[in-house]
């Protein structure tokens, strides 16, 4: 028996390590793909609007790095991200020159130049969240000019690209499906003389499906964990799925609102908040010995919370404007589907593969239940700590 606890007990040391090696990088502060649209006018002339951190472009750190910490220029990156709007303008004036060669942008095959003609720099604001520039550049374009494609080096970081056509004098416009690119690699040729494909409602549903279930696994450990405290207290599975569901409900409330701009909770209220519900639900599990139906009520709320976090992913994946409500269902079908898949696995190794093999619930709750939600509750605890002290 004795061996038989020490092991048990092993089993959640590791995976102590493990979340506690995975809570690091869920703080991580991870610089966000650039969003590029331009847009080709028929008066001859295209708009370039790209939303990406200055403060990255900087200091050259891009996708390579899953923690901007581990940039060797992570000070300088810092330091300007504390700098008010004029001052990280000017800075960012002596690399405009570099900016300008490094992008291409070719029509018809050909080269094109640009100009800046407009940088909007946002105010310090929350610095646990990227903050994100407007640069906007301008050029001409030939009134017979048939495609176009464009390029933006991965030293700059990822990025993804569409195109709108501008009628403005009959005031219609198309914009294309986005090109998401990596690697350094150049864009798919965007036609400037065919009205856009719109993507099939299959090419929607999948898109999203991928989206929301990545976003849980395995980009998700702040989600993980909440699930897996829902999970600890009670490894049956009809109220695990009722809790689950009603989490999903919830949160596709809230995102679906976010997204349509009717709420709007900033970061530094929302991710230490998200954090907290974390912990709470640990702690609950410490001191709780059986599941209340409270807990669905709770559930609920914290929910709430988690929708309008996954609004800031969605808003930075974009959504289409004529598929709205199918890309919206679709995002939270693929959070469920991991979900269920999280639930599952833990009820595997978990629910049956431990449970069955205490002997009474006691132990079960002694060995597994009690420090299990001790990690979740301080790793919760650290997390709120960290989005909260700048």
């Amino acid at each position: 028996m004795i061996v038989r606890t020490f092991f048990y007990q092993f089993i959640v040391f590791f995976l102590t390590l493990v979340l506690a090696s995975g809570a690091v990088t869920a703080v991580a502060d991870i610089v966000k793909p650039a969003l590029v649209e331009i847009s080709v006018k028929t008066d001859g002339t295209y708009r370039i609007e790209i939303r990406a951190s200055i403060e990255a472009l900087l200091t050259g750190i891009n996708a390579q790095y899953k923690n901007t910490k581990d940039s060797p220029n992570a000070q300088a990156y810092d330091d300007y991200r504390v700098l008010p709007p004029e001052q990280l303008r000017k800075a960012f004036r002596l690399f405009e020159d570099d900016f300008l060669k490094a992008i291409k942008l070719h029509i018809d095959g050909r080269l094109t130049s640009s100009s800046i003609s407009q940088v909007s720099i946002p105010e310090p604001g929350y610095v646990k969240v990227p903050r994100i520039s407007l640069i906007v550049l301008q050029g001409n374009v030939p009134l017979t000019a048939q495609s176009l494609s464009w390029y933006y080096p991965s030293r700059f970081g990822d990025n993804a690209v569409r195109v709108r056509q501008v009628d403005e004098f009959n005031e219609k416009w198309h914009w294309s499906s986005w090109q998401w690119l990596k690697d350094d690699k150049i864009s798919e040729s965007f036609s400037l003389t065919e009205v856009f494909t719109q993507a099939t409602t299959f090419e929607v549903v999948s898109t999203y499906i991928v989206s929301g279930f990545e976003h849980i696994l395995p980009k998700g450990l702040d989600h993980i964990l909440f699930i897996l405290g829902i999970f600890l207290l009670s490894t049956k599975m009809k109220p695990l799925l009722w809790q689950v569901t009603m989490f999903t409900v919830a949160h596709t409330i809230t995102l679906g609102l976010s997204m349509n701009g009717l709420i709007n909770l900033p970061a530094n209220i929302v991710e230490p908040l998200i954090a907290l519900s974390i912990a709470f639900i640990g702690i609950e599990n410490i001191f709780s010995p059986k599941l209340h139906k409270s807990r669905l009520f709770i559930v609920f709320i914290f929910g709430l919370l988690h929708g309008m976090g996954f609004a800031s992913v969605l808003s930075d994946f974009g959504m289409p404007e004529n598929d709205f409500a199918t890309a919206l269902i679709s995002f939270n079908v693929g959070v469920e589907i991991a979900q269920i898949a999280i639930i599952l696995l833990a009820y595997f190794f978990i629910g049956y593969g431990l449970r069955n093999r205490l002997a009474t619930e006691q132990q079960y709750r002694q060995i597994i239940v009690i420090p299990g939600s001790i990690i979740i509750a301080l790793i919760g605890l650290y997390w709120t700590y960290d989005r909260i002290v700048l």
